[in-house]
């Protein structure tokens, strides 16, 4: 489990308001969780069909299109 140096910024009523954490910490965490997104996002798209090269570039193409159109 990672380990997370926590500082607590407090409001007048001595009430947590905030954390603050080193940067690499915060750096760590930001790594975790993107590739937390992608390996998501890659057990969605394992079955989805695979397109040769052309078909793949065509369908790049309808979607610049559809962008500059839209």
């Amino acid at each position: 489990m990672l380990e997370i140096s926590k500082s607590y910024v407090l409001d007048k009523d001595q009430k947590p308001i905030a954390v603050q954490i080193p940067i690499a910490e915060f750096e760590k965490i930001e790594e975790i969780l993107e590739n937390y997104g992608l390996g998501k996002l890659i057990e969605e798209v394992e079955n989805d069909q695979i397109l040769d090269k052309e078909k793949a570039l065509q369908y790049l193409e309808s979607l610049k299109n559809k962008n500059v159109e839209g």
